[in-house]
């Protein structure tokens, strides 16, 4: 059923006219809807950035645009008052909800100019940051102001930072890296400072400002009150750390002295203050690092840890590359440590002269790949460590190589941690998945620690009171709770009668629980999913399981979910109604209702055919924002009251763009799998449908995907996928099935859910069943590659970064992590379920790369040479098997890219190559000039290709 090209009539070199395919038809003259071309990806906006201010009287949102310039939009959300600034945003509300602050960044023409021109970074167009009024509209710009920061309490003010002549833009926590400048008379390279910057603060109200020199790093309260800054001069003699009042302007010294300060950092009072300096070293060739500590008692500072400060490790010192925070009561530091680093080694060889070889040991726990992507990481890891304020500054290590991860209970305030040591399985990591642990209680007040579960997959918490550690046993696929000081262990969720792990999850790894929304006051109860309703489990064990919503969820099909609306409460509260998200699992049908976490029946507010994002809450008010979309309607911001009944949309983008289009349809379709699984899927018809018409299909898919029913896919270029919306809208109509798995069966398993569900379709007599295609990308590549292998049904396919040989690929490596993909084909994604020496015939049954002699079906394969996800010579080979048998295949390689294209030109490309292709095979369009020859490496820079139609010198038209 394949329609091969012919050998092209013209050569190249002849062509001297051209007509292009996807030039935009002219505008109906009787003003009626048009098909998509691709010119309108330059026209359409989506929304990004949504901001609710703490009043809920005001929104920001970014419009963003394909290759164009964005703008920033801020509306009311009691009136039509509406402000846009093109070019603007990285936008915030103040404090107050009375300004916004945002920056106006220069025009893209200007900046691409610019590079053209090849001007220095220090000539390049620069932001501005400017500031708007809501109460009055007026807008105050203010030039050469860099990194602006506002105070998450105290409304009002914002600080920001001067750019200091002769370097780039200063950033808002002030610079951290190192200079070319000395910092002192005489000083060596390690103790080269950089100078700080103006920092000026502004009452927002007043235009008031205070200008603070030499700042090079800067912090507020977390009430908005005090600021603590950091002062670096380039002689040294006025460095030191200051705390300010916001409001009045007094400055209080915690700490001078020559040298660096760094990681500046509040109590949650805003009382205390702690910091990293290596003025007490400055003077040697290596400074190091210490930390300290100011407060009420405590001035100045004083250094509580350092190298050789009791606690800390012999031959390790305090890092810089540690964060620096206080536990909830202010009564302990937390920072990092870290082994003293190698010192630098001087090599004045040639690079000829120079041995670079890796060497692989099968035993070492990550490969040299893996090494190599980490190393920088690695070399900046720290461990956790604590200074207790109340017990005479004593230090204690929790972390160290044997136990790297420790995390602490109570936001700091808690005797205990979880630690976490993967180490001892890190090479069976490689291929088994989810990762192997040990973990332990450590007691924060000694460092002492405790096996408490070894050899685990999954992780352990703590409940918020630290009372319970608690974990996902997959073993018994149960939650279990142990009392921390009595160490008994309790299966929460045994009595139970539906499963609160995954049930369609369909790989050979183990199923992942449901999750948790939380606890009840008090460490009281834990609060778990199933697949539909929510239940408070009893840490104890002395209690049931208690089902919140009532079952409702199972007997009506819908997955509720809380919202959790406020997260500054550690608990979640039972004096007034849970708010859930509500989504039917059948019609897809989303929407909202409320119950009483005490127990009750949940009350509907809102079930509609509609997607919702999840609500925000205004922090001040209760007002709700969240948006509403479906295949037809933009996801607009919409605002409700605290039961969404009243919802109110604010916005309408591209509402009179969107009417000058066809769009489309989208319904859903259900079918048994040969499997005898009930499946469902996605139908996305032409808006001027016709049934008594033939339509071409498309099938595009991945795993499951029906739950999407009500997404809306604006008619952007997508890196990887067809739009439904513009192919849709050219007169195709759009498939798009769910598939399960059985494992060991991949391949089969595709077949066996996507082929009846394309055939129940086929009864449909508006379907051109001479006319099938298929689009899929990365796993979805693979599907396509292996059933082109099984049916000539599809009469084009489009399958991108595709994995055409599962034997090579097993131990290829993904360049982007340098991890091994044997994890993937034997636990993961691909679900052979063993590895290759178990199951050789499996391994070769379903890669398409032994099979290819089957092919009828003309593939164009999108594979760059830079994947880090699925090795390109996996494209290479599927493509490559196809050349040599003679069978048609094109292989676009988006040169440098990764797993698929990423700069706007190349994506506009792959949606123009796509849709040619399918233009060609399913509609009767002429080929372009890259299918019917190539674009040799000769003319590469001449021509892309797309052009349709031909004129010979002669003047003949072919």
């Amino acid at each position: 059923m394949s329609r091969r090209l012919r050998t092209p009539l013209v050569p190249l070199w002849s062509l001297v006219f051209v007509v292009l395919a996807g030039m935009s038809l002219p505008a109906d003259a009787a003003g009626q809807k048009q098909p998509m071309e691709h010119d309108v990806y330059e026209r359409w906006d989506t929304i990004g950035g949504e901001t609710l201010s703490r009043d809920g009287r005001w929104v920001l949102y970014n419009r963003l645009r394909y290759d164009r310039d964005d703008a920033l939009v801020v509306r009311s959300t009691m009136n039509d008052v509406t402000h846009v600034f093109q070019r603007g945003g990285a936008a915030r509300f103040d404090d107050g909800s009375r300004y916004v602050v945002f920056t106006l960044r220069p025009a893209q023409d200007s900046v691409t100019a610019a590079r053209r021109a090849r001007r220095p970074a220090s000539q390049m167009p620069r932001d501005t940051l400017a500031i708007l009024d809501l109460s009055t509209g007026q807008v105050t710009r203010l030039e050469g102001a860099r990194g602006p920061r506002l105070p998450d309490g105290n409304g009002g003010w914002l600080a920001y930072q001067l750019e200091r002549p002769g370097s780039g833009p200063a950033g808002g926590q002030g610079a951290q890296g190192q200079s070319a400048q000395a910092g002192g008379q005489g000083a060596q390279q390690s103790r080269r400072k950089e100078p700080g910057a103006p920092l000026v603060i502004r009452n927002l109200a007043s235009g008031e400002e205070r200008r603070i020199d030499d700042v090079a790093m800067y912090t507020f309260s977390s009430d908005g009150q005090r600021l603590a800054y950091a002062v670096s001069t380039a002689d040294g003699a006025g460095d030191g750390v200051f705390i300010q009042s916001v409001a009045g302007g007094a400055t209080t010294t915690a700490m001078t002295g020559e040298g660096e300060y760094r990681r500046l950092t509040f109590d949650e009072a805003g009382q205390q203050l702690a910091f990293l300096s290596n003025t007490a070293t400055w003077s040697q060739e290596t400074p190091t690092w210490a930390v300290y500590h100011y407060g009420p008692r405590v001035s100045p500072a004083r250094s509580v840890a350092s190298e050789g400060t009791a606690g800390i490790p012999s031959g390790w010192q305090v890092s810089d590359n540690g964060n620096i925070s206080f536990s909830r009561n202010g009564q302990r530091i937390f920072f990092g440590t870290a082994p003293r680093p190698l010192d630098e080694i001087e090599d004045d060889r040639l690079p000829e002269e120079r041995v670079r070889v890796e060497v692989w040991h099968w035993d070492e726990p990550q490969i040299p790949t893996v090494q190599n992507r980490r190393l920088a990481q690695e070399r900046r890891r720290t461990y956790d460590a604590v200074v207790h304020l109340n017990n005479n500054n004593r230090v204690v290590q929790l972390g160290d190589e044997a136990v790297p991860s420790v995390n602490v209970g109570s936001r700091g305030d808690a005797d205990i941690a979880i630690g976490t040591d993967g180490n001892p399985y890190a090479v069976e990591s490689g291929w088994d998945t989810p990762n192997w642990s040990d973990h332990y209680l450590v007691d924060v007040r000694t460092g002492e620690r405790s096996l408490l579960r070894e050899r685990v997959q999954g992780g352990t918490q703590l409940s918020p009171g630290a009372r319970f550690a608690v974990w996902y046993d997959i073993p018994t696929q149960a939650w279990h709770a142990m009392d921390v000081r009595t160490r008994n262990v309790v299966n929460m969720t045994e009595s139970i009668p539906h499963p609160i792990h995954n049930e369609e999850h369909d790989s050979p790894s183990p199923a992942s629980a449901l999750g948790s929304p939380g606890w009840l006051a008090n460490d009281g109860a834990m609060l778990v999913y199933d697949r539909f309703d929510i239940w408070a489990v009893d840490p104890t064990g002395r209690q049931a399981p208690r089902n919140i919503t009532q079952g409702q969820g199972r007997a009506q099909n819908i997955r509720f979910r809380i919202v959790r609306l406020d997260r500054e409460d550690d608990y979640l509260s039972t004096s007034s109604p849970a708010f859930l998200s509500a989504f039917n699992a059948q019609t897809k049908q989303d929407g909202f209702y409320r119950v009483s976490l005490n127990g009750g029946t949940p009350q509907q507010l809102v079930m509609m055919d509609y997607r919702f994002s999840t609500p925000r809450k205004a922090q001040d008010a209760d007002v709700l924002m969240f948006t509403r979309q479906s295949f037809t309607e933009f996801p607009d911001i919409w605002v409700s009251g605290p039961d969404v009944r009243d919802m109110r949309k604010l916005t309408a983008e591209n509402a009179e763009l969107q009417a000058q289009y066809l769009w489309g349809t989208a319904e859903l379709v259900d079918w048994v799998s040969l499997d005898g699984i009930e499946l469902q899927g996605i139908v996305y018809k032409p808006e001027n449908f016709d049934p008594t018409q033939k339509y071409p299909m498309i099938t595009y898919f991945y795993e499951r995907m029906s739950d999407t029913y009500h997404l809306h896919y604006p008619p952007v270029p997508h890196r990887s996928r067809i739009s439904p919306t513009f192919y849709t809208s050219r007169g195709y109509i759009v498939f798009v099935p769910d598939i399960v798995y059985r494992i060991g069966y991949p391949g089969e398993s595709a077949m066996n859910s996507i082929m009846p569900g394309v055939t129940r379709l086929l009864e449909r007599p508006y379907v051109d069943r001479e006319n099938l295609a298929m689009q899929g990308h990365s796993w979805g590549g693979y599907q396509i590659a292996f059933m082109v292998t099984r049916t000539n049904m599809f009469k084009a396919a489009a399958p991108g970064a595709p994995v055409a040989n599962m034997v090579s690929a097993y131990s290829g490596i993904r360049l982007e992590s340098g991890v091994h993909r044997q994890f993937q084909y034997e636990r993961t994604q691909s679900r052979l379920g063993g590895n290759l020496w178990e199951m050789p015939i499996r391994y070769l049954e379903n890669s398409p790369v032994f099979w290819l002699d089957k092919v009828e079906t003309p593939l164009l394969i999108m594979h760059n040479d830079l994947d880090g996800a699925v090795p390109f010579q996996q494209g290479l080979e599927l493509f490559l098997g196809l050349r040599r048998l003679g069978k048609p295949a094109w292989l676009i390689n988006y040169v440098g890219e990764p797993h698929w294209p990423t700069t706007v030109a190349n994506k506009r490309d792959w949606n123009i190559r796509m849709q040619q292709f399918f233009d060609f095979y399913l509609a009767g369009a002429p080929a372009p000039l890259w299918l019917r020859e190539g674009v040799p490496a000769l003319v590469r820079d001449r021509t892309l290709g797309y052009e349709t139609e031909v004129v010979s010198e002669n003047g003949g038209r072919e």
